[in-house]
């Protein structure tokens, strides 16, 4: 298939070499401005992968109008920005792949809400979710992820045709809990960093049980199913992003505690202030990402925040 991928980062630079590894047409595109992608257009190396030469490197979005499949992969609170500017393209009857996660901050959209309201009806949008590293995929590692969509027809296509023995597809069932699941576990990689910097991992079981319930209650009430939460869009993401030391907001949180500088993109930064526009439209009581909001926007001490949590009106567990 003719694919473009959009975003030339640590996602979309291994995306572009997937896709071309298991046998696809690719072009990666990248702004000119972008010097991930000048270095790439020099080397054709980043620190983590070598590009083949079969990767056409662009900097014409305009690109897109010959591929079938545009996969994007940015940051997410760029989204309607770049919708934007592929709106002008007007094109029709491409699927477009969101491997991204997130939820933007103005409004309070699903990445493929924004997505879908910005090109033609004839366009598919799907999202591609789930656990997994870079690092580790390049080394041969492999992992299961997800592709979800409203249109069945491309994503049962999607599946089967970029599945391999390095990364199992599965079909999503549930748009909704996929991609507020997704986003959300990356506020709860963020809250594990700061368990880890306060020397307090032996509490990560209580915030992986307690986080995954709440993130379920919040997909509920937005009409979503509650197990999506307990999918690989969430809680099968917690091992690459509550432990590993790959994870950017795991790493995040830690830095945070402890006073030091973290210059790499941690989404869940983002993310926790728009799950607390999503908490109050829908009613939804979020401990724990409430608590992150408050150490990283109010400047709330985490052992504060902490100790609120423990002493919260006692509940029965499931409920």
């Amino acid at each position: 298939m003719e694919i473009t991928v959009i975003g030339c980062g640590r996602w979309g630079s291994f995306i572009a070499w997937y896709l071309d590894e298991i046998g696809n047409n690719v072009t990666l595109y990248g702004r000119e401005s972008s010097k991930k992608m000048q270095q790439f257009k020099q080397t054709r190396e980043s620190d983590l992968i070598i590009l083949p030469e079969s990767i056409v490197l662009s900097n014409q979005l305009d690109s897109i109008t010959n591929s079938e499949i545009i996969v994007i992969s940015i940051n997410s609170q760029n989204l309607s920005s770049l919708m934007k500017q592929i709106s002008q393209l007007n094109i029709r009857n491409k699927t477009i792949v969101l491997c991204m996660k997130g939820i933007e901050i103005s409004s309070g959209k699903r990445l493929s809400e924004i997505a879908k309201e910005s090109v033609d009806k004839s366009n598919s949008v799907c999202v591609w979710l789930g656990p997994g590293h870079v690092q580790e995929f390049c080394n041969g590692i492999p992992n299961c992820m997800v592709i979800d969509s409203d249109d069945t027809y491309t994503k049962e296509k999607l599946v089967n045709q970029f599945s391999s023995e390095l990364i199992r597809f599965y079909y999503g069932n549930d748009i909704i809990g996929s991609e507020i699941g997704g986003a959300a576990k990356n506020v709860i990689g963020i809250a594990a960093g700061m368990l880890d910097g306060l020397n307090l991992t032996t509490l990560k079981g209580a915030l992986m049980s307690r986080g995954t319930k709440e993130v379920s209650k919040l997909v509920v009430a937005m009409g979503g199913n509650e197990l999506s939460a307990y999918g690989l869009c969430h809680l099968g993401d917690y091992e690459a992003t509550v432990f590993s030391q790959f994870s950017n907001n795991r790493k995040f949180g830690e830095s945070y505690v402890k006073g030091e500088s973290f210059e790499k993109l941690a989404e869940g930064y983002y993310t926790a202030q728009a799950l607390m526009t999503l908490k109050e439209r829908y009613k939804v009581d979020m401990p724990i990402c409430t608590s992150v909001y408050n150490i990283l926007y109010n400047n709330c001490e985490p052992q504060d925040e902490i100790q609120n949590l423990f002493y919260r009106s006692f509940k029965n567990e499931l409920s």
